[in-house]
């Protein structure tokens, strides 16, 4: 099981990752003195804002909140998921895994 965040910090971190190459890119291609170059010269943020919406807004586990009711968020939020980074491929799933284990059968809700 992973919290929401630790697969934010690999998020994160693959962002930063992009974020470094492309400052290294920068001070390769630039000519002349060093002293004049700016921060704001060789970051750009745009490529960690743009990691951190696609991850809450387009990942494979964001959904939107149930909030039909109290009761309907809070089961909402306890949700979990085998799907994922470093879980299970929705095409290459099999029965076993779809199948609910007799000691799970407590812990199903009967009013979803």
């Amino acid at each position: 099981i992973r919290a929401i965040g630790e697969l934010l910090a690999n998020e994160l971190h693959s962002g930063l990752v992009k974020m470094q190459k492309a400052i290294k890119d920068k001070l390769t291609t630039m000519s002349g003195s060093f002293d004049a170059i700016m921060p704001h010269d060789l970051i750009n943020a745009k490529m960690i804002t743009s990691t951190i919406i696609e991850f809450f807004t387009g990942g494979q586990l964001s959904q939107f909140m149930d909030q039909t009711n109290p009761l309907s968020e809070i089961t909402h939020k306890r949700r979990l998921s085998a799907l994922g980074e470093g879980g299970l491929v929705k095409e290459r799933v099999g029965f076993e895994a779809r199948d609910v284990h007799p000691t799970h059968y407590g812990r199903i809700c009967p009013i979803e």
